[in-house]
């Protein structure tokens, strides 16, 4: 009885001393976790603490010394740009003060690495050694009551120690008419003196007549159309043409940041819709919508009209002219590049003299899209369509495609068309009798100066012929003669044999 009790007594306080050494090594581990985030945070504060002399004479080193904002238009503000702010020194940059000039006042707003301030001033920023921080900015200009761009102007400001240093800031306020969701029910003139910018639809009344004068823009939000049941007469001169487009002026955040002009599918695009109308663009550039010009009328009792000339049709996401039912003249106008159809001819009389209608989509990185396989001209002669007739005279037809012209038609060889002294790209000559004095496609053929888009080059699509171009004496001089002047305003005349296309070649004048 007495050794039960002895060993129960010796297990018992083996039982006690090993939860004691238990608790022991849960204490010590804690200890040293303690201890180690002590002498961590210690460490790390020993460097922060660690800065440079406020009379170093160091200085910050900016991602830019200027920001410049492109045209912004009053009281819509732009979109958000940043500036980088870089500290190449082995020790922490504490940095006293960051405030813009014009103080709350300002037009321009900015954000330090996430923190805001009402009155636009930030207090004691650190930036650690070789590291960084984002400065963000935008602009809000007050209406100028102004036509005119104005210069706004103010500076991001750095102090440290005795030491300044600054980022200029600068934005052009334009003033501008906005235009929402506007029905127009009377005959109206919108003229030059200040941009229009337009949301939603900007429609016209059936039997009403929307004018634009030289010089007038408008500049279209996303997906904002002009939708015209009435007509639209845009007459725009060689100096001051009508201007339809986007209303982005920044960059779209691609690898490479690009201008939004120069990418496909800005707004909705140009919606001519009556059955009636009599509709003339003259001297309009038209760039970057949804689509260019959709000209449709589904009433084969009447037939429309549509004259273009002098003008620009380019960078559309789907087609750039589409013509249903309805009669077209194209006259020594440039057509360009669209992610389908450039242009789509179904019912009525079409008619190009000296036009160029290419298709060189794919050669831009801008394009949220890629080209689809359909031609640069169809003719698509259906049933349910009014009788189509068809007139191409010293014109181009070209692009990226295999087949850039194409007749969808059940009786090709009864077509009624004349299509001559043109350039067309075709994998081989067309035996129909519409063509003659063709000059068909060539694998080696350079027919422009540049078909490319290259932004870090600088260098953009130019359809100017090339020295050595196919096009080059091409066209029938007594259309020409019609047409005397090209869409750059030069003389098609002066060598005698004029250019097929839009545009005449002139040899580059070299500097002396």
């Amino acid at each position: 009885m007495l050794c039960r009790n002895y060993c129960r007594g010796w297990w018992f306080l083996i039982l006690i001393l090993n939860s004691a050494l238990t608790m022991i090594r849960t204490l010590y581990k804690e200890f040293l976790t303690v201890l180690f985030a002590v002498l961590l945070i210690t460490g790390f504060t020993a460097c922060e603490d660690d800065f440079l002399s406020e009379n170093s004479g160091k200085v910050l080193v900016f991602s830019q010394d200027t920001l410049a904002f492109d045209t912004v238009f009053t009281s819509v503000g732009s979109a958000t740009s940043k500036i980088l702010v870089y500290n190449p020194h082995n020790k922490a940059f504490k940095i006293n003060n960051i405030n813009l000039s014009g103080g709350s006042a300002s037009s321009f707003r900015i954000n330090v690495d996430g923190a805001i301030s009402s009155d636009n001033s930030f207090n004691d920023i650190i930036i650690r050694a070789k590291d960084s921080l984002y400065i963000f900015v935008e602009v809000t200009i007050d209406p100028l009551q102004v036509n005119a761009p104005v210069l706004v102007q103010d500076s991001i400001m750095f102090s440290f120690g005795n030491a300044r240093q600054r980022v200029l800031l600068e934005a052009y306020g334009q003033d501008m008419v906005p235009l929402r969701d506007v029905e127009i029910k009377n005959d109206i003139t919108y003229n030059a003196d200040k941009p229009y910018l337009i949301y939603g639809d900007l429609t016209v009344d059936s039997a009403k007549t929307l004018t634009l004068s030289p010089g007038c823009k408008l500049y279209f939000h996303n997906n904002a159309r002009l939708l015209v049941y009435g007509n639209l007469h845009a007459e725009g001169t060689y100096e001051a043409p009508v201007t339809m487009q986007g209303d982005r002026f920044d960059k779209i955040k691609f690898v490479t940041p690009i201008p939004y002009k120069y990418v496909a599918g800005q707004w909705g695009g140009i919606y001519l819709l009556s059955k009636t109308g009599q509709h003339l663009l003259k001297h309009v550039n038209i760039s970057s919508g949804y689509v260019g010009i959709y000209f449709y009328n589904n009433d084969l009792r009447y037939r429309p009209n549509l004259e273009i000339v002098n003008s620009v049709i380019h960078n559309s996401l789907l087609y750039n002219v589409v013509a249903l039912n309805g009669d077209l003249t194209v006259v020594n106008s440039e057509i360009s590049n669209s992610g389908s159809y450039t242009v789509f001819l179904s019912g009525g009389r079409h008619k190009f003299y000296h036009c160029t209608v290419v298709n060189y989509f794919n050669h831009s990185p801008a394009q949220p899209v890629s080209r689809d396989k359909t031609p640069a001209v169809m003719l698509m002669d259906l049933n349910r369509t009014l009788p189509m007739e068809t007139v191409f005279q010293n014109c181009i037809v070209t692009g990226t495609s295999t087949y850039e012209f194409t007749l969808a038609s059940k009786f090709q060889d009864k077509y009624r068309g004349d299509i001559r002294n043109s350039y067309i790209r075709r994998p081989e000559p067309s035996e129909l009798t519409i063509f003659n004095d063709i000059k068909w496609y060539q694998q080696n053929d350079t027919v422009f100066k540049n078909t490319r888009f290259d932004y870090e080059e600088g260098k953009y699509f130019d359809f100017t012929p090339d020295s050595v171009s196919p096009a080059c004496g091409l066209a029938n001089p007594v259309i020409s003669a019609q047409f005397p002047l090209d869409l750059h305003g030069k003389s098609r005349l002066n060598d005698g044999a004029p250019d097929a296309g839009a545009y005449e070649w002139y040899p580059t004048q070299s500097a002396e």
